[in-house]
């Protein structure tokens, strides 16, 4: 009898091959799988207060929004981990590509938090920061990140600066034609790039399993040639570790790694949509017993490294910080056209020169 090709026993292999990543499980207990945090004491409590302050930054700006002071906001919450315990794992002078869900980490990276507000307001003062600041402003052209993470990667490959570029990018994302371009052309030049998909199970409102019939969205990274994982996208400490070694190994030379984070966000795609015409009942109450916060809060107390008095402080100086920040993105002058426009181009092109006179003689009168 003539053998035949097994096409389902690939596709299950192609699944089953790519290596889950856990430290801390939900009860905020150790894994015992060979793999453990590196973190000192004190940095992982400063892990912890970036946590906290990233939920209770989102949870303001949202209170905001719902009161009409910010535009049409993308929530992050329960995305936490995700997004800050990733930059945990880099430096200042790493790179960092965005996408319009992603502020909160670019102003833990060095963008003022007004200028994020301004940035949610649609002001184009909102796309102005700090010039030692190592990013670029979010993203809302889904996919775009990736081909401008894998350009300047290579640049730092050329010029041999040992630095890496980091972006994000959804579930929903991975099915742009750009993620794939992003990951090959990093590949074919090892790139120094972390590619982290943030699956957080929905793009806007479409199921995962209904955007690819891939079973992980971290295979996909083998059409390129580059490492791909999966990690528990609401365990810190796993996250960290697993960036961390992903910079390491972009740095010796191997190129781009792929990092599927498995995460959530508790609210709507933005405050315009209702998420519990898409969602199942009690979804999103399974997610929340997983939370990352309720994992570090046990295993840090167990340790007497953290405790409630403590978590106060950091959500009162936060919203201290986030109101200081509604203020003076209040006190920014009204944006005017001509000046969007000068910030298109170093040199504006002739038509835009004649645009942006345009626009000033109309905003003079």
């Amino acid at each position: 009898m003539a053998k035949t090709i097994n096409f389902d026993q690939i596709v299950k292999e192609n699944a089953e091959n790519v290596k889950f990543v856990q430290i801390l499980n939900e009860k905020g207990e150790l894994v015992n799988n060979g793999l453990k945090s590196s973190l000192k004491d004190e940095e992982m409590v400063a892990l912890m207060k970036d946590l906290v302050w990233g939920r209770t930054v989102n949870k303001r700006l949202v209170l905001a929004g719902r009161q009409g002071r910010i535009g049409n906001l993308p929530p992050s919450e329960g995305m936490e981990a995700s997004q800050l315990a990733t930059l945990f794992a880099i430096d200042k002078q790493d790179f960092l590509l965005p996408t319009y869900r992603d502020v909160i980490p670019l102003v833990k990276h060095g963008m003022p938090l007004s200028n994020a507000v301004l940035w949610y307001r649609g002001h184009v003062a909102g796309n102005h920061f700090p010039e030692d600041l190592q990013g670029l402003p979010a993203q809302t052209i889904i996919g775009s990140q990736m081909l401008q993470a894998a350009g300047i990667g290579m640049a730092y490959k050329l010029d041999g600066e040992k630095k890496v570029a980091m972006t994000y990018i959804g579930d929903g994302g991975t099915s742009q034609g750009d993620f794939y371009e992003g990951i090959n052309f990093a590949g074919a030049f090892d790139s120094p790039v972390v590619f982290i998909v943030q699956n957080n199970q929905y793009g806007i409102s479409v199921p995962r399993d209904k955007q690819t019939k891939a079973k992980t969205l971290a295979q996909k990274a083998v059409a390129a040639g580059i490492p791909g994982i999966q990690v528990d996208g609401m365990d810190a400490l796993a996250l960290y570790e697993a960036t961390k070694m992903a910079k390491d190994y972009a740095l010796a030379g191997n190129g781009p790694v792929l990092i599927e984070t498995l995460t959530y966000r508790y609210g709507p795609h933005t405050l315009s949509d209702d998420p519990t015409r898409y969602r199942p009942e009690g979804e999103v109450e399974d997610w929340q017993a997983k939370d990352c916060l309720i994992r570090m809060r046990k295993y840090l107390g167990d340790k007497g490294l953290w405790n409630e008095e403590m978590e106060q402080e950091v959500i009162d100086a936060t919203t201290q910080e986030v109101n200081e920040a509604l203020d003076t993105a209040d006190k920014a002058p009204k944006m005017k056209v001509s000046e969007m426009l000068e910030s298109v181009y170093e040199v504006p092109t002739p038509r835009i020169a004649k645009e942006i006179a345009f626009y000033k003689e109309k905003e003079a009168n």
